[in-house]
C-alpha cells in the first residue's frame, strides 16, 4: 500500500495560511536575505535567489529544474537555489516577509493570503487548470457526483475542498447532506483502495490515480471544474509586494529563465524528467513521466503562451470562493496577482 500522499500535505497550506494571518510574519526582516550587493552585481556575479517548492521536485517542478540545468538562469544572471522547506505550508509566509525571493504556491492560498494580510501576489501560473478532483475506483460504479449520494468521501480536513464537495454534487442536483464525510488525513490513496471510503477528495489527477494504478487499482476522475467550480491556477509563482514593487528587473529575468525551462519541458519531457531525476534522485521515476505527460497540456490549456493569467479567472474565482465564505466578499483580488511583470511570450502553445 502506497504511503500517505504529499499532494494533501501541500493543500494543508490553505488552512495554515488562513488561521495563521498576518502575525506569523513577525515584523519584516529590513533588506531582502537574498539580494547581491550591487557591486558583486556590477563584477558580473550572479545574483543568489532562494525559491521553496510547494513540495519535494515533481514533474510541477520540471521546467525549473530544466531551466536550471540548460544554465537559463544563469543567462539571466540568477543562481536560484531550490528547496522544499521542512514544512511547505510556511512557503507564502517567507515569501511574503522576504526571507525567500519567490515560491511556488496555488490561487487558492494566495486569496487565502491576501485575505490573512500576507502580502504577497502570483507573477505567474504555472498551471492553466485545476488539477483537483474526487478519486474513485473503476470498478465503484460512481461516475458523477449525485453517485456519491449514500458514500463515504475521504478528504484532508481543508475547508476549500468542502466547498468544492459542496459545488460538484450541487451541481448534480445532490447535497453534502446526502454524503458521509469523513476525515483520512493524508491518506488519499491508502484510504480508497483499502475500502475505508468510497471516494477520495482532494487527489490531483496527474499523480495520486497513478500510484492507485501501480498499486494494481485503476481509478476514474471526477474533476472539480467540469461539475460546477470555477477554472483557477492550480499552481502558481509568488512574490512579495515588495518585490513586485521595487525588483521588477528580478521578476522579469526569474520569469524569463522559468518559462524558456517550461517550453523546453514541453518540447522534450525526457530530458525534464532526466532533469529532476538529477535533482531529486528518489524521484519515483514512472510515476513523473505519467504526470507530465498529463501536466504538459495543462500548463497551456486553451493554447495560451505559457504562464498567462487573466483578470476574469482570478475575478470569477474570487467570487465562488467569497460566496463559500473562504475570503471577504470585499477583497481586492487585484492585488492579488500581476500579469504583466513576466516578458512576452513566444508563439501560444496548442492545448
Amino acid at each position: 500500500m502506497s504511503s500517505p500522499t504529499p499532494i494533501s500535505r501541500r493543500r494543508a497550506a490553505a488552512l495554515l495560511t488562513a488561521t495563521a494571518g498576518a502575525a506569523a510574519l513577525g515584523s519584516f526582516p529590513g533588506p531582502l536575505r537574498w539580494r547581491v550587493p550591487s557591486a558583486a552585481l556590477a563584477q558580473g556575479e550572479l545574483e543568489r535567489i532562494t525559491v521553496p517548492l510547494d513540495w519535494y521536485p515533481n514533474a510541477n517542478h520540471a521546467g525549473l529544474f530544466l531551466a536550471q540545468e540548460r544554465g537559463y538562469f544563469a543567462d539571466a544572471g540568477l543562481a536560484p537555489e531550490f528547496y522544499t522547506p521542512s514544512d511547505p505550508t510556511t512557503v507564502l509566509q517567507t515569501v511574503g516577509a522576504g526571507r525567500d525571493a519567490f515560491g511556488i504556491s496555488y490561487q487558492t492560498d494566495i486569496l487565502l493570503a491576501r485575505a490573512a494580510k500576507v502580502p504577497v501576489a502570483s507573477v505567474l501560473a504555472l498551471v492553466q487548470t485545476p488539477l483537483q478532483g474526487i478519486m474513485v475506483l473503476a470498478s465503484s460504479g460512481i461516475e458523477r457526483p449525485a453517485d456519491l449520494v449514500g458514500k463515504s468521501v475521504g478528504y484532508p480536513g481543508i475547508p476549500s475542498q468542502e466547498a468544492y464537495l459542496a459545488t460538484m454534487l450541487a451541481d448534480d442536483g445532490a447535497a453534502m447532506s446526502d454524503v458521509d464525510l469523513v476525515n483520512i488525513g493524508f491518506d488519499l490513496v491508502p484510504g480508497l483502495i483499502s475500502g475505508r471510503v468510497d471516494a477520495s477528495l482532494g487527489a490531483f489527477w496527474t499523480h495520486e490515480p497513478i500510484l492507485a494504478e501501480q498499486e494494481g487499482y485503476p481509478t476514474r476522475m471526477l474533476k472539480v471544474d467540469d461539475w460546477g467550480v470555477p477554472r483557477y491556477y492550480e499552481l502558481v509563482i509568488a512574490a512579495s509586494d515588495e518585490t513586485v514593487a521595487q525588483r521588477g528587473d528580478l521578476i522579469a529575468r526569474f520569469l524569463g529563465a522559468t518559462r524558456r525551462g517550461y517550453e523546453d519541458a514541453i518540447a522534450d519531457p525526457v530530458a525534464a524528467i532526466a532533469a529532476l531525476r538529477a535533482a531529486n534522485p528518489d524521484l519515483d521515476v514512472p510515476v513523473e513521466e505519467a504526470g507530465i505527460k498529463l501536466l504538459i497540456p495543462a500548463w497551456t490549456t486553451g493554447g495560451v503562451p505559457f504562464g498567462t493569467q487573466t483578470r476574469e479567472r482570478w475575478e470569477s474565482y474570487a467570487r465562488w470562493m467569497a460566496e463559500h465564505d473562504l475570503i471577504p466578499a470585499d477583497l481586492d483580488v487585484a492585488a492579488a496577482w500581476r500579469g504583466d511583470l513576466a516578458p512576452a511570450a513566444a508563439t501560444p502553445v496548442s492545448a
